[in-house]
C-alpha cells in the first residue's frame, strides 16, 4: 500500500496579510499529480486543514476541491483535525463523505475506530484537548501525554484485530524542532509528548510541526506545505510517500522508505541583515529581489522611510526591524508570530508598567487566555 503523508495545509492563511491561497492551490495541483504518478492508495491529513475555526469561504472552496479530484481518482483519504481546526465544522457532514472515500476523523471518541483499506486500520486521533477529554476519558492529569497514551492504550488493542496499522495524530512530540508559526498548545507549561506513546504500530503520520521531521524511521512530521513563518526559511516542504508491505497475523508488515516529496515553492522567503546602504547596493543581494523577505537593518541611527527605499529594491519586503550596531541594549518587544499568547501579553504588561506582572496577575492571565482556547476548541 501506497501512502502519502501531509499536515498542516492551513488552507486560508496568510503571510504578513499576502494571500497564499494561490500557492495552497497549487501545491492542491501538486498533490493530485503525486497521487497520479506515485499510484497513491491513501492519502492521510495529520490535521490543521484550515487556519482557523471558521475559514473563509475561498479556503472552502479549496478544501472541496482537493477532496473531490483525490476522491475522483479512486484513491480515499484519511484526515483529522488539528489544533486550529473547528472539529464541529471539519467533521460535518463526514458519515455521508464516508461513503465517496473521504474519511474525517474529528471526534475524540472515534479516535480508536479505524478506518479499514485492504486489511490496514488507519486510526485518526484528532488534537485532543485535554480538558475536554479528562472527565469522559477519567484521566487522573490533565496532559497531552495522559490523553494520547489512553487513545493510543485503545488503538493498540484494537490493532491486534489487523495485520497492519497507521495512526494519524496531531501533537507535540518531545525532541520535535518548533517553527514560530505553531500556535501554542501548552497546558501548564507543558505540550509535549513521549514518542513512546506511539509504540505497537506501523506508522505515524503527525501533524502540528511545521517542518519535516524524522522522529524515528516509522513516526514522522510531513511539516506544512508552504512557508508560514520566517523560521522556515531554511525548510523543504512537502509529503512523505510510505510504502507498507504485506503483514500478517504473526507481525506487522515493513515499511519502505519512506520518500520525501517536495512541493512546489510559489515564492522563496528569505532573511536579510545588515546596514541600509549595504543592502540597497551591494549586488551579492540581487538574487533576493524575488522573494518575500524579512529584514533586519543595523544602522546605528535609524534610517528615514526604510521600508519605501527597501521595497524599490526588494518589491516584497513584508517585515522590518531594527538591532542598531551600538545599541543600548535595552530588550525590544519580540516579534509576535507563533509566539504563546500569554508570554505576548506579560511582555507588554512589562513593557507599559515598567516591571513585569505579580505571580498573582500572572496567574490570572494564563487562566484567562487558557479558557479562550478551550471555548475556542469547543466552537
Amino acid at each position: 500500500m501506497r501512502i502519502l503523508h501531509t499536515s498542516d495545509w492551513h488552507l486560508g492563511r496568510t503571510f504578513h496579510r499576502e494571500s497564499l491561497l494561490e500557492g495552497q492551490a497549487a501545491f492542491v495541483d501538486h498533490l493530485v499529480e503525486t497521487v497520479r504518478a506515485e499510484k497513491v492508495d491513501v492519502v492521510a491529513v495529520a490535521g490543521d486543514v484550515y487556519d482557523r475555526a471558521l475559514p473563509p469561504v475561498d479556503a472552502v472552496t479549496l478544501l472541496n476541491e482537493a477532496f473531490e479530484r483525490v476522491a475522483a481518482l479512486g484513491v480515499r483519504i484519511v484526515a483529522i483535525s488539528g489544533n486550529h481546526d473547528s472539529a464541529r465544522r471539519l467533521g460535518f457532514g463526514s458519515a455521508l463523505l464516508h461513503h465517496a472515500g473521504v474519511h474525517l476523523r474529528t471526534d475524540p471518541a472515534g479516535a480508536w475506530q479505524p478506518v479499514v483499506i485492504d486489511d490496514v486500520a488507519f486510526y485518526g486521533i484528532p488534537y485532543l484537548e485535554p480538558e475536554l477529554v479528562r472527565t469522559p476519558w477519567e484521566l487522573e492529569e490533565r496532559t497531552h501525554t495522559a490523553a494520547l497514551t489512553h487513545a493510543m492504550s485503545r488503538v493498540r488493542a484494537d490493532a491486534v484485530r489487523h495485520s497492519r496499522s497507521v495512526v494519524l495524530a496531531h501533537a507535540f512530540v518531545t525532541g520535535g524542532e518548533a517553527s514560530d508559526s505553531e500556535r501554542d498548545i501548552s497546558v501548564g507549561g507543558v505540550a509535549h509528548v513521549p514518542l513512546t506513546a506511539f509504540d505497537g504500530v506501523d506508522y505515524v503520520a503527525l501533524g502540528h510541526l511545521h517542518g519535516r521531521q524524522r522522529m524515528s524511521e516509522t513516526i514522522r512530521y510531513s511539516g506544512s506545505p508552504l512557508a508560514y513563518s520566517f523560521s522556515e526559511v531554511n525548510q523543504v516542504k512537502g509529503s512523505w510517500l510510505v510504502t507498507l508491505g504485506a503483514g500478517s497475523a504473526s507481525g506487522p508488515g515493513s515499511t519502505s522508505g519512506p520518500e520525501f516529496v517536495p512541493a512546489p515553492v510559489p515564492r522563496p522567503i528569505g532573511r536579510l541583515r545588515g546596514d541600509l546602504h549595504d543592502l540597497l547596493t551591494d549586488p551579492r543581494h540581487d538574487r533576493y529581489t524575488g522573494h518575500w523577505l524579512q529584514v533586519i537593518l543595523t544602522d546605528p541611527v535609524r534610517p528615514k522611510a526604510a521600508m519605501e527605499r527597501l521595497r524599490e529594491r526588494f518589491p516584497h519586503t513584508l517585515a522590518l526591524s531594527f538591532d542598531p550596531v551600538g545599541g543600548t541594549g535595552k530588550p525590544a518587544l519580540a516579534p509576535l508570530n507563533g509566539r504563546p499568547a500569554s508570554e505576548v501579553a506579560l511582555d507588554f504588561v512589562r513593557e507599559v508598567r515598567g516591571e513585569a506582572a505579580s505571580g498573582d496577575e500572572e496567574h490570572l492571565l494564563r487562566q484567562a487566555i487558557e479558557a479562550s482556547r478551550i471555548k475556542e476548541a469547543m466552537a
